[in-house]
């Protein structure tokens, strides 16, 4: 039938030492050297739901952004999102005036029991809102 992949197989020593070796030098600084995008602190709700139509009613999340760039977003959720997921992103127009925007989710980490922090890549650039200024010192009510 199908063979088995061993780990020994799938990484020689040297290999895995390498990755590690470059794991290492990601360091916030170097990631920040790194982006595509300039990144702004934004704290605005979105809601997120499956990409697939099909799916769009068995999940629904309320979350808030953490920063926003042309190429994506950082959010905070209450729930893990699915890494590798596309979703669909609704982002409150009074605060931060973007269209629906689909999204694939890059990474999830989380924060504490009720927080997870999600980066997403937008699969076009979005154009940022001229008054982002005003959406970054608003709080949320």
């Amino acid at each position: 039938m199908f063979e088995q992949d061993r780990p020994s197989d799938l990484f020689d020593a040297g290999r895995g030492f390498d990755m590690l070796q470059e794991l290492e030098r990601n360091t916030p600084a170097e990631i920040a050297r790194r982006r595509l995008h300039f990144r702004i602190a934004v704290k605005a709700r979105v809601t997120l739901r499956p990409g697939n139509a099909s799916e769009r009613l068995k999940f629904k999340a309320q979350c808030v952004t953490g920063d926003l760039s042309e190429g994506g977003c950082r959010v905070l959720a209450p729930v893990p999102l699915r890494v590798g997921d596309v979703y669909l992103l609704e982002f409150d127009r009074q605060t931060l005036d973007l269209p629906l925007t689909y999204a694939r989710c890059v990474r999830c980490s989380l924060l504490r029991e009720d927080a997870y922090e999600s980066g997403f890549a937008f699969f076009s650039p979005v154009a940022l809102p001229e008054n982002l200024s005003v959406a970054e010192g608003d709080e949320l009510t």
